[in-house]
């Protein structure tokens, strides 16, 4: 499988064959091209990057070759050892950084790694910086690159209580509300870092906290992505605790999904619907997701007579629509809450602090507040495609054939009917097309998705 370069980051399986896995040499050089890029647009003499990982097996090895590269090149690095994405992205503004490394692959498979880069505000890179990055590293010559002095290397293992600290703080956050409930919440971290911080922020809450695969060891004892086919053992043991909910986050933390107490999935793209429901009735304003979230996100902001804009997908481009649009708040239907208010990131730890409020407040259980919200079923399927996939063919075959319909290309293709949607897109992160389709029932939802995957499979 080849290495995967985008402005999301370097991503590949950890191995030693060039061009296809995430190699010891590729992570020298893209650390190396991060850092030129930093140099080349700071003013500093002393510049500072912030690094972090999830608990994925190869994170310590990774790590090491990220940090004695910038160091070697005369970077100061604040290294927070096993840490969150979100975070690292609240620590490199506090440690006034020019900018943060995070080592994890997200919801991909515990073989992969990856290099996620930020900018100085704690953010991700733009289109045109990370494309820059890109570039550097197609044209680096090491014979060229001359460090007179080397970096140090500082240790803090603090900056998940900061975070959470940040979080509690928050005017929205209602902690009292939240502790007279005493919830018993059961917490499956996919033995990653979550399994640190998201039983330290319930316990601040005062909920009775059960741990599922929460030893951050990297194993990760089933697909990390917070789908519903992947968390049975969570569904069970709230029932078999008796518990008020289940919590599953991906291995970095910033994606959330939530199971009710009858074992239930309160389903990921109602994550941001819970919490932008609470969020806009205390504080209205605008709202973002992108283009494969639900529309659901779109009737709650209606129901506050608040505007609603969609974007490309991507954490970046949602950010970029926020900032234009002035949000309250955003996200992703994947289970991704961002808070301005906060910091411009997803972040699993704020959507838990922000749901447990909003569901405290309601004083219903779980499933009862699912049935509050518009009732909309979710495909998501992905086919894996080579080096010689026709992806442009594609997009022009269906533009033609579904011409009649509302089109978007604003990301992938995206056709809206009366009454669903269905969206065709390249992943930025994997050499998939992912196929998503939202309708009134999950019968009609998987139809939509396995027609057009027919459809691909016979024009290409």
């Amino acid at each position: 499988m080849p290495l995967i370069k985008s402005i999301s980051g370097i991503r590949g399986t950890i191995g030693e064959r060039v061009g296809e896995d995430l190699t010891p040499q590729d992570i020298v050089l893209y650390t190396t091209s991060y850092a030129l890029w930093v140099k080349n647009n700071s003013n500093k003499e002393n510049n500072k990057i912030v690094v972090g990982r999830d608990a994925r097996i190869s994170g310590e090895m990774v790590q090491g070759f990220v940090i004695n590269t910038l160091i070697s090149m005369g970077f100061d690095v604040v290294s927070l050892n096993l840490s969150t994405t979100p975070t690292v992205e609240i620590a490199v503004p506090i440690e006034k950084a020019d900018g943060g490394i995070i080592i994890t692959a997200s919801h991909n498979p515990m073989n992969w790694n990856a290099l996620k880069l930020l900018n100085s505000k704690g953010e991700f890179l733009s289109s045109s910086d990370g494309e820059e990055v890109l570039k550097i590293a197609e044209t680096y010559d090491n014979k060229l690159n001359k460090t007179e002095k080397i970096g140090k290397l500082v240790e803090k293992d603090n900056y998940i209580d900061i975070h959470i600290d940040n979080i509690l703080k928050l005017n929205l956050v209602d902690i009292k509300s939240i502790k007279k409930k005493n919830y018993k919440i059961v917490v499956d971290a996919v033995n990653s870092t979550g399994g640190i911080a998201v039983p330290k922020l319930l316990k601040k809450l005062g909920v009775d906290v059960v741990k599922l695969y929460c030893d951050p060891t990297g194993e990760f004892p089933h697909n990390p992505e917070p789908l519903k086919e992947n968390i049975y053992d969570l569904s069970n043991l709230v029932i078999k605790e008796g518990a008020d909910l289940g919590i599953v986050v991906d291995p970095d933390v910033d994606r959330l999904a939530f199971v009710c107490e009858n074992g239930d999935v309160f389903g990921e793209e109602y994550t941001l619907v819970a919490c932008s429901d609470y969020v806009l009735s205390l504080q209205p304003g605008s709202t973002v997701s992108n283009l494969s979230s639900t529309r659901a996100l779109k009737d709650i902001s209606n129901k506050y007579n608040c505007e609603y804009n969609s974007s490309a997908v991507g954490e970046v481009n949602v950010v970029e629509m926020m900032k234009k649009t002035n949000a309250i708040i955003g996200g992703e239907g994947n289970g991704g809450i961002i808070l301005p208010q906060l910091h411009y990131g997803r972040d699993a730890l704020l959507g838990i602090a922000l749901f447990l409020s909003h569901l405290s407040n309601s004083g219903l259980k779980c499933s009862d507040l699912r049935k509050i919200y518009p009732n909309y079923f979710m495909s998501k399927k992905k086919i894996e495609i080579d080096i010689n996939f026709k992806y442009n063919k594609m997009i022009s075959y269906f533009k033609t054939k579904y011409s009649a319909e509302k089109i978007n290309l604003i990301d992938g293709l995206k056709i809206d009917f009366s009454d669903s949607w269905v969206q065709l897109r390249k992943s930025n992160t994997e050499p998939i097309i992912r196929i998503y389709s939202e309708a009134k029932t999950q019968d009609l939802a998987d139809n939509i998705a396995n027609k057009l995957i027919n459809e691909i499979e016979a024009i290409t």
